[in-house]
């Protein structure tokens, strides 16, 4: 989806990699499925329109990960080395088809580095990033920062200093940036 945002807008998005557990803490949320624990009929309807928004944009590949919710502090830890590396696009489309569509436990550290072999990553390095004190301080940082200019939840896209939060909010990136 967001390819094609880019594509029909020419504007590249700026990913900024951030651990949504520390922005739940931060600012006292819940994820969706314990938020709406309880709530009759609101998981289900969520399902619904998940498929709804799949099958609008195409997206086909998509398997619900048997192994939902994972830790994802590594891969996200992963991703803050692959941005100073200069690859954090295909970072993010490899870990996505790892995550949503094969799909694997992606906070096994074996299962990890298999995918980031699979990939075509120095998984290595990658594996090492993970567990280096700046990256680690850098991934606070990056949550910090998100937490103060207003996230609440993922994915939150900003236009200026507008602020845009969820999937159905990308039309209204998408006319943001046209402007």
């Amino acid at each position: 989806v967001v390819p094609g945002i880019e594509e029909r807008t020419g504007t590249k998005f700026n990913y900024i990699p951030v651990l949504l557990g520390g922005i739940f803490k931060a600012t006292n949320n819940k994820p969706p499925m314990e938020a709406f624990f309880g709530i009759l009929n609101k998981n289900e309807y969520q399902s619904v329109e998940m498929k709804r928004f799949q099958e609008r944009h195409g997206i086909d590949k998509f398997k619900m990960n048997p192994h939902f919710p994972v830790m994802s502090l590594q891969i996200i830890r992963g991703a803050v080395g692959a941005k100073q590396d200069g690859y954090l696009d295909k970072y993010i489309d490899e870990v996505l088809k790892h995550m949503w569509e094969e799909p694997k436990k992606m906070d096994d550290p074996e299962v990890i580095k298999e995918a980031f072999t699979e990939s075509g990553f120095d998984a290595d390095r990658l594996m090492n990033q993970m567990q280096d004190p700046d990256i680690k301080a850098q991934l606070i940082e990056n949550t910090e920062n998100a937490v103060k200019r207003g996230t609440f939840g993922i994915p939150t896209f900003f236009v200026g200093d507008d602020i845009y939060f969820g999937k159905d909010t990308l039309w209204q990136v998408e006319e943001a940036l046209a402007k």
